[in-house]
């Protein structure tokens, strides 16, 4: 699994995941709960994950939608 972005921003992450799911990227949030705990102190942050070899083509759709500087290198 590539790792796209790292945020607390649940809203953020919602577009990203609902970007992505409309083009049938499979995409999982990994430690969304563990983030609530811990959100405001940023130990813990949701990582938006999605297969390795669909990785180049999320990456690009969050750029179209102007959500490139969230990314991970």
């Amino acid at each position: 699994m590539a790792e796209l972005i790292r945020t607390n921003d649940v809203a953020l992450i919602a577009v990203v995941e609902a970007l992505l799911n409309g083009e049938e990227i499979p995409v999982h949030v990994a430690d969304r709960h563990s983030s609530v705990i811990d959100g405001s102190l940023r130990f813990i942050q949701m990582r938006v994950l999605v297969p390795d070899d669909r990785a180049d083509e999320a990456r690009e759709l969050i750029r179209e939608a102007d959500l490139g500087e969230w990314l991970r290198d």
